[in-house]
């Protein structure tokens, strides 16, 4: 085929490119039960592609994938893109009534679902109006038949579509915090471009590198950090289908030697605390650096998700000698807009733009806010998704011209970096003054009996809206009036009186999303 110069296709600049540089041999991908040079992943990705148009898929139709984090994942991915078709990963922890929404919002006429994920469609069949194939994945046997003898029998070579930089090229849903899901679709460049201003711009990524994520390919995140930021350099990428625990994560540090590791504060908390009980349990006072064995083979760390409050990043960086370089992003914008750099971190920060990412803050007077003042974060970069699936208005309040409106509110200091307040949602007015939950949960984070904490707006008996804490103890610590009123006078004395938490009820477990962002909606609805 005679491609013009527009010709652009994201699984060749991602795959077929590393092949065609010498990188055939190279690991790709190491997995559990499986490890993938370059060229094996090509033929993999080819021979998906091949199977794709056997099956009547072509350019702009859709894919849906329900599929754990395994080789075969991107197999499914990329073999769509590389035909132009729209591949739709979507998190494999809801329920059918949710997989039931996704199929008949998006249209898609194939869906390839893990062995173990079945169950969860059997019970939604009778009620899907355009899904025509449902291909099942096993991790180890590969696809159940009769599509296993198509894939065997399929080409190891497939020329890509002719696509463009603007085509269509891979949906993600947005859940957001109201409404149903939203289909955001990217175009073709967006990776490359994420990949090029932030994996190397921020993060310094080369062929030597090898990445770690807990969070899960489906999402943005999890996408950028094992699904395409290795490939952009010629690295590697760690694939694993178990969810993500503090156990598994050290598992996997030792096993395979991972160089830039991708968590969320949630599981950074979850790590320390499970290295502190074993430090005590041990007898164990003071082991600080001195255990950095555990996390030996990492040159960086990288968190989103929420804020990174700055005592998990102390402990971290004093226990393990690493950084963390928190930053902020969203599924519209495909990966972090905002971080920390590895010289030019601020704790309790996330940090300054994304190389080529131009930011802006605005007020209530939809005029530009001024330092220190909250505002809403706009975003005008070339990564940004081209609109919502079926949602105009939806679209249209969002992505204003050039601008991305992100429903994020933050403030930037005198010295150019940018703070975290929450989501215009999470923002509680105490006395006619904006308060940061984001803010009050650090302060609270900081008391040696607190493990987590969430803070929501609650009317007293004026009806005016207060803070309120949910929190979560370490263990060995017991609730009590006491503590409760200890936390109180802790906050009084590091935050202004308007912002302290007027009620504090202790919890087990905060409700959480599987990335682990704090579901506050879930604590207002109790």
């Amino acid at each position: 085929m005679h491609y013009g110069e527009d010709f652009y296709n994201a699984a060749d600049w991602l795959i077929d490119r590393n092949v065609r540089e010498g990188r055939g041999d190279k690991i790709a991908v190491y997995s559990q039960h499986k490890n993938l040079t370059y060229k094996e992943l090509q033929t993999m990705i080819n021979k998906t592609g091949n199977l794709l148009k056997k099956m009547g898929i072509g350019i702009d139709d859709r894919v849906m994938m329900l599929v754990l984090d395994i080789p075969m994942f991107l197999g499914v991915f990329y073999g769509a893109i590389k035909i132009g078709a729209n591949p739709i990963p979507i998190n494999t922890m809801m329920m059918p009534d949710d997989y039931k929404y996704y199929l008949n919002d998006s249209r898609a006429k194939v869906l390839f679902i893990s062995d173990a994920l079945v169950p969860q469609i059997e019970a939604i069949k009778e009620d899907l109006l355009y899904l025509r194939d449902v291909v099942v994945i096993n991790e180890v046997t590969g696809l159940d038949l009769p599509y296993n003898h198509l894939y065997n029998m399929a080409s190891e070579n497939l020329e890509c579509a002719y696509t463009t930089a603007d085509d269509n090229c891979f949906w993600l849903y947005s859940s957001g915090s109201t409404g149903a899901p939203k289909g955001v679709i990217h175009a073709h460049k967006d990776m490359e471009t994420v990949a090029v201003n932030y994996a190397r711009g921020v993060l310094g990524m080369k062929e030597s590198d090898i990445t770690l994520s807990a969070a899960r390919l489906f999402f943005a995140y999890g996408l950028g950090n094992a699904g395409y930021f290795a490939f952009s350099v010629g690295g590697s990428t760690i694939l694993h289908s178990a969810a993500p625990k503090p156990e598994g994560m050290y598992d996997l540090f030792k096993k395979f030697k991972p160089t830039v590791y991708f968590g969320v504060p949630t599981l950074y908390g979850a790590m320390l605390a499970l290295q502190e009980q074993r430090d005590k349990e041990a007898g164990l006072k003071n082991p600080g650096p001195s255990d950095a064995h555990a996390c030996g083979s990492l040159r960086l760390c990288v968190s989103a998700g929420e804020a990174l409050p700055a005592e998990l990043y102390n402990r971290w960086k004093a226990r393990y000698g690493i950084d963390i370089l928190d930053g902020i992003g969203s599924t519209e914008l495909l990966h972090i807009y905002i971080s920390n750099r590895p010289d030019d971190i601020r704790p309790g920060a996330s940090g300054k733009a994304t190389p080529h990412y131009e930011l802006k803050i605005v007020n209530d007077e939809g005029k530009e806010a001024e330092v220190d003042e909250p505002g809403t974060m706009m975003v005008r970069c070339d990564s940004a998704a081209m609109l919502y699936w079926k949602k105009r208005a939806k679209t249209r309040a969002t992505m204003q011209g050039e601008w991305l409106n992100t429903g994020d509110k933050y403030y930037r200091d005198k010295d150019g970096y940018y703070f975290c307040a929450g989501r215009g949602d999470d923002m509680l007015k105490v006395g006619g003054i904006w308060v940061s939950p984001v803010e009050v949960e650090a302060c609270l984070i900081e008391h040696p009996a607190v493990l987590e904490a969430a803070v929501t707006g609650k009317e007293d008996e004026e009806k005016l809206v207060k803070p309120k804490a949910w929190v979560v103890l370490k263990q060995g610590q017991k609730p009590s009036e006491a503590l409760a009123k200890e936390l109180q006078r802790w906050c009084l004395d590091k935050m202004a009186k308007y912002k302290y938490p007027r009620w504090i009820e202790f919890v087990e477990a905060l409700p959480k999303t599987p990335t682990g962002k704090i579901q506050r909606f879930k604590l207002r609805a109790k």
